[in-house]
């Protein structure tokens, strides 16, 4: 994230950070070459510093104009570091320091190179070799991008031949001799690799192991004891397919299995960085994921709602909520949400979680050059983001329109009756603030004054930065209060009477407006003017940076609501603060040439559906959930493989390039995307060939040393993998052991309790609520507040994902701190207690029928006599000191196999 610049040479700092950029580049091939070949470095620098674009007036498109220098004067003296002006702002002599983010510091080493490089004369190749591509020169193919010394990567059909990027094929199913493994294409097919890389099979599981392994695995909860005897008494042939048919209609289905996605989603309820400020209506999007899980939306029509719920012919309220994909990743509030770097970074996040959690691949790897391994070009990057280009955040709805029309209504009757009263209120204070304000401008240097007090029109580039540091702190005294957000401030005695009695007006009205009707976190197309109604919140991104800074689109009412958003530039998105001033070819939307065909243009026009809208999210949408998509079915089934066995087919879920992992059995995963496709992209579907095969239903409790020395990570899965349970299903499955999970299904999230001394350390304008352990905070873990800044430690110790970020698959650690957490939280001391209540109240008062109760519940089994016979000692030994079977309990939970999938 772009920090906020300070100082009063800005413009500099920024020219000095892109240059640094060449330099280094420059100084490493000076250790190879007395003459360094800059033509690598000339497309960083010259798309702000080149012979079309010349950023504070500088170009480095030869040696003669770095030593003309720009606006601040020569850049670098030859043979003469010491008095450089690059030299002196990367060492500090110079005030700001450089490079500034989000430029990394340079390292002792680096300084050493540019100091040397200087000194030795900055020695430079031949100008012909320095001369860059002219802007809007064509190349010999014209539909390759050439500007500024960027030529864009030409895309062949070797690039295509990549295995991901070819259509999945069904391929021909193994016969073979063992009818275990011949009931389903999924064994065949496991049991051919086992046979190429000579592994045997382990033998079936027990029915009490399969049962409390469907449950953890569908609902995240324990089966009961009189569930696990029904199951491994039922005579029926059937009985196991059975089960599975009752876990997945068992609305605790889609509350285990949302939690894959918020995962993938980078879903939170703040919104990260300093201030990681509440977001109050979040979890409506959380409770779309479970409700899509429960009712098996097919997962094409999950993917369009996501990314382009309010552009679908006739949207609905779960496809507006669905949006809140989009709008899920971090933000910086308040005034910040005028730096329109922000809006870009943004649009990176969008694209980066987009194309990892659907396709699995890092487009956004080329956001400054073309990617290194994978066949995408920057051009691909630009296209993308035009695409999103034209959204804005927006809270959609959730009543009909006649509805929201009363509540609006009444409430800007009122609203309106405020904002005189506020006008008031300001009308008295403003002789006071102008006077307070003029005392603070007279502390700042004189050209800062002298730029804040030149008419906004007039001013320069580099007074426009220096006169937004004026405008940042007058920004801290003085928020809008015709908006309710300005502190008062000190006024004479007679004029504070009659602010009070203006006030306490304004408090009856507030009291007088209805409650806001419900609405979804989301997203749609327009500019801000666009759309009136619902207003927008704090750091709602769009409207307002367009306008200041001339990037607005346009609505057409004529043409069915159809909104045009404004044009993307290449090359747009560097460290300049006005990227209105980088202004290279346009270009249009579109999918990823590697992925598209030769002439295919996807982005067709809008549905006309009474939303302004431009139609291509929809259009990039459809791209995806394609049939003729190689990636998507791949993509989803990998991560449904991964959630079941521990391990996806591909061990890189987000990554399917170049730099992931090719699958361990890709007749395997190309069958399952293949079938995915066939049934409907019905996700039920797949749980049910999955778990009903031979390779699910195999014992974990099986050793055989030639098969641990050729696969000693069990990659192609001789025996089912043992997994540790995540952070969230530990708890769930203590508070299912204990009897005190509370079944209470969606809505706001709750706050585990957390002690202060963790809650005071966070620096955050955002909340955590303060919470004791009791029914109220005992409700499932996919319904815990979810905050960017602080995680529920508990939940952190066992490995939650960073929410900043879309987590492919979590890591599994073993640190000391799970045992302590364990041992010593709260949460577990007070459940084993409560367990240990359920266990006398089922079992009685006898300590072996206890000891069999706990072993039931918490592992869907009977003890063996050595187990039962320890565990007696135990309860023996602490019986003198009272509350026995509460410790036997709080062990139970401190193993593994209650802490683990087998």
């Amino acid at each position: 994230m772009h920090r906020k610049f300070s100082g009063a040479k800005v413009s500099a700092a920024v020219m000095m950070a892109i240059l640094l950029l060449g330099i280094l580049s420059i100084a490493a091939l000076g250790q190879r070459s007395q003459a360094p070949d800059v033509s690598a470095i000339l497309a960083k620098c010259q798309q702000c510093h080149g012979t079309a674009v010349q950023m504070s007036k500088l170009s480095v498109a030869s040696r003669a104009s770095l030593l003309q220098g720009g606006s601040h004067g020569p850049a670098i003296v030859p043979g003469n570091a010491a008095e450089s002006l690059l030299y002196k702002r990367i060492t500090g002599e110079e005030k700001p320091v450089m490079p500034m983010a989000p430029v990394p510091a340079l390292t002792p080493q680096e300084i050493a190179a540019v100091k040397t490089w200087i000194d030795q004369g900055a020695a430079w190749p031949e100008e012909a070799k320095a001369t860059p591509t002219p802007a809007g020169t064509q190349a010999a193919d014209p539909s390759l991008l050439v500007y500024n010394g960027y030529q864009e990567r030409k895309i062949t059909d070797a690039d295509r031949q990549w295995w991901s990027f070819k259509k999945p094929v069904r391929p021909a199913i193994p016969q073979g001799n063992d009818a275990r493994w011949s009931k389903s294409p999924i064994d065949a097919l496991v049991k051919a690799k086992l046979e190429e890389k000579q592994l045997t099979p382990a033998r079936p599981a027990d029915r009490s192991t399969l049962i409390r392994r469907a449950y953890l695995d569908l609902l995240g909860l324990l089966p009961s004891p009189a569930e696990v005897d029904a199951f491994v008494k039922d005579p029926a042939p059937r009985a196991y397919e059975n089960l599975i048919d009752k876990l997945l209609a068992s609305p605790h289905y889609g509350e285990r299995w949302a939690r894959l996605w918020l995962d993938v989603a980078r879903y939170s309820d703040s919104t990260g960085y300093e201030y990681d400020y509440d977001v109050s209506e979040a979890w409506r999007y959380r409770d779309y994921v479970i409700k899509a899980f429960n009712e098996n939306k097919p997962y094409n029509q999950f993917i369009l709602e996501q990314l382009a719920g309010d552009e679908l012919d006739k949207p609905t309220f779960d496809s507006l909520t669905a949006t809140g994909f989009v709008r899920l990743g971090p933000r910086v509030l308040d005034r910040d949400l005028e730096n329109p770097n922000y809006r870009f970074d943004y649009i990176d996040d969008i694209i980066r979680t987009t194309y990892q959690s659907f396709q699995a691949l890092s487009v956004n790897c080329a956001r400054c050059h073309d990617h290194k391994f994978d066949p995408i070009t920057r051009k691909d990057y630009y296209k993308t983001i035009a695409i999103f280009n034209g959204f804005v955040e927006y809270d959609h709805p959730l009543v009909t329109q006649d509805d929201w029309s009363k509540y609006q209504k009444a409430a800007d009757d009122i609203n309106g009756k405020i904002r005189s009263l506020r006008q008031q209120v300001t009308g008295i204070e403003e002789p006071y603030r102008k006077e307070r304000f003029q005392r603070i401008l007279s502390t700042f240097p004189a050209d800062i004054q002298e730029a804040y007090n030149t008419p906004e029109e007039k001013r320069t580039p580099g007074q426009k930065l220096l006169a937004a540091q004026v405008a940042t702190v007058r920004g801290d005294e003085e928020q809008d209060f015709n908006t309710g957000g300005r502190a008062l401030i000190k006024v004479s005695s007679e004029d504070d009477q009659a602010r009070k009695k203006l006030l306490d007006q304004i408090d009856a009205l507030t009291k007088q407006i209805p409650p806001r009707p419900p609405v979804a976190f989301g997203v749609r197309d327009g500019d801000f003017r666009f759309i009136p109604h619902p207003p927008f919140q704090p750091g709602s991104l769009g409207g307002i940076v367009y306008e200041k800074y001339g990037f607005t689109g346009k609505y057409l009412p004529q043409q069915g609501d159809r909104y045009e958003p404004p044009p993307t530039y290449f090359a747009s998105n560097g460290l300049m603060p006005f990227p209105e001033e980088i202004k290279g070819p346009v270009v249009e939307p579109g999918f990823l040439t590697v992925l598209s065909k030769p002439g295919q243009q996807p982005f067709a026009d809008p549905p006309k559906n009474g939303y302004p809208s431009s139609g291509r999210r929809r259009a990039l949408a459809e791209a995806i959930a394609s049939e003729e998509n190689p990636l998507t079915a791949r993509v989803m089934v990998n991560r449904i493989w991964y959630q079941h066995f521990g391990q996806g087919i591909v061990s890189t879920p987000n990554n399917f390039g170049k730099m992931g992992t090719q699958p361990s059995n890709p007749e395997l995963l190309d069958w399952l995307a293949t079938e995915f496709m066939q049934r409907g992209w019905d996700i039920k579907q797949m749980h049910r060939l999955i778990m009903n095969s031979e390779t699910y239903k195999m014992a974990s409790d099986y050793y055989l040393p030639a098969n641990a020395e050729k696969d000693p990570t069990n990659q192609f899965l001789w025996r089912f993998p043992i997994k540790r349970l995540e952070a969230e299903i530990i708890r769930d499955a203590v508070l299912s052991a204990s009897g005190d999970l509370n079944f209470q299904p969606g809505g706001k999230p709750f706050f585990p309790p957390v002690p202060e001394a963790v809650t005071s350390q966070v620096p955050t304008k955002g909340k955590w609520e303060k919470t004791q352990e009791d029914p109220s905070t005992w409700r499932r873990s996919v319904y815990a507040y979810v905050k960017r800044n602080m995680k529920y430690p508990m939940f952190e110790v066992f490995d939650q994902p960073d929410a900043a970020l879309s987590c492919e698959r979590r890591e599994v650690t073993t640190v000391p701190t799970q045992a302590l957490t364990l041992f010593n939280n709260e949460f577990f001391l007070l459940q084993a207690k409560h367990f240990a209540e359920r266990v006398t109240r089922e079992a009685g008062s006898d300590p072996a029928a206890q000891i069999k109760q706990v072993y039931r519940i918490a592992f869907s089994r009977e003890p063996s006599a050595r187990e039962l016979q320890q565990s007696m000692e135990f309860l023996k030994k602490q019986a003198k000191s009272g509350g026995a079977l509460a410790e036997f309990a709080h062990v139970i939970f401190n193993t593994n196999e209650f802490l683990y999938i087998n």
